[in-house]
């Protein structure tokens, strides 16, 4: 479409007198003989020529800040070695898996060390050994499993945030899934544009309109997306109440967005996992209480421990709230929606960058626009991966 648009506007390029009025539509006159502009953007009037057409619609788009060539996010991706995890993982896919001492004991099947409790678990490992065809994994220094009860392979998502070298202009945002692009807004007209956005593109966000009750966000020239596919950043750089330097942490937890501010600047912005109903991540104004480069993470928050999980080696963590922490989380790339027991799950590349930058005592400051989330705090427990 854009190419398309590009060689329409080359070909009016040398047009200077319009032999009719349909380049104009037919509700605009135009006096015969009257000069067309050459295509480009007209914010007044012009005396000269009739900016019509091309022109036209190159005036609207800019009056929306679509401009060609499209300006740029001044962002760029992080070093993608960022998210290489220095852990190998696996699952634990049997109920009360046994950990054995040494490799002789788990050849033989005894004595068990100690189980890993039923539940959502995995286990760091070092290295493994294969013997008659088996292997065996070692998790540490006399602890050893058997590969029937491990999915081993669990490779942790390389998702990453930007970085930005000055304020961007605009809101912005990540698609969150693959869409069909909309010619207007809404679902009433079946005119989709035959432009795909994959997951984890990023789009510009030039006007927002309601349609129906949904939000809808104008992404490019005539290209609209339902708000739901996409996890926005709207930038804004005054440090909420209360922060007493200029550093901090902001998660929006409808968005399900973090950005990082630092002396008026919006300096890396990414999407995240929070918590879930009820283990909401809390509202709130918060300071970074400890840095781990790693630590297990274990919990159950209903009575019977169906929701037992057991994580080993959760990279990247700093605690803020209880047992709210922001960190990597290697077992899923669902990033853009809640799925956490209330801490704030980053890709491992973006809990990485954070860490680095973050100092004990930085602010993080947590709240949701949409007001879903209540605030009440009796209704929080202590939190959770």
């Amino acid at each position: 479409m854009r190419r398309l648009l590009l060689v329409t506007l080359l070909a009016l390029a040398g047009s200077l007198v319009l032999a009719s009025n349909a380049l104009a539509g037919e509700d605009t006159p135009i006096t015969e003989g009257e000069a067309l502009c050459l295509p480009g953007v007209y914010p007044v009037p012009q005396s000269h020529c009739s900016p019509l057409g091309p022109s036209e619609y190159l005036t609207r788009m800019a009056e929306k800040g679509i401009t060609f060539p499209f300006r740029n996010l001044f962002a760029e991706s992080p070093d993608p070695e960022l998210a290489q995890v220095p852990y190998y993982y696996a699952r634990v896919n049997e109920p009360d898996a046994p950990v054995y001492p040494s490799l002789d004991a788990a050849i033989a099947g005894e004595p068990v060390r100690r189980t890993i409790r039923t539940g959502y678990d995995f286990v760091s490992y070092i290295t493994y050994e294969v013997v008659d065809g088996k292997k065996y994994y070692m998790l540490g220094p006399g602890e050893w499993m058997r590969s029937g009860h491990l999915s081993s392979g669990v490779i942790p998502p390389n998702f990453q945030g930007i970085t930005f070298s000055q304020n961007p202009e605009r809101p912005f945002g990540w698609i969150l899934y693959p869409v069909e692009t909309k010619g207007s807004p809404g679902y009433q007209n079946s005119d989709y544009s035959g432009h795909w956005l994959n997951r984890y593109d990023i789009v510009q966000i030039y006007e927002t309109t309601e349609v129906e009750g949904l939000e809808w966000y104008l992404v490019g020239p005539d290209e609209w997306v339902d708000q739901r596919l996409i996890g926005r950043v709207i930038p804004d750089t005054t440090p909420p109440e209360g922060i007493t330097n200029e550093r901090w942490i902001a998660i929006d937890l409808f968005e399900q967005t973090l950005m990082v501010y630092e002396y008026g600047q919006l300096i890396f912005a990414t999407l995240i996992s929070s918590g879930v109903e009820p283990y909401w991540t809390r509202p709130g104004l918060f300071q970074i209480e400890r840095k781990l480069e790693s630590t297990p993470m274990r919990g159950a928050f209903t009575a019977d421990w169906s929701d037992y999980y057991y994580l080993e080696d959760v990279p990247w963590t700093m605690y803020f709230d209880e047992a709210r922490a922001l960190h990597g989380a290697y077992w899923h790339n669902g990033f853009g929606y809640a799925r956490s027991h209330g801490c704030v799950n980053l890709g491992p590349g973006d809990a990485l960058w954070l860490y680095n930058w973050a100092r004990i005592g930085d602010w993080v400051y947590v709240w949701d626009p949409s007001g879903r989330t209540p605030e009440d705090p009796s209704l929080y427990t202590p939190g959770g991966a």
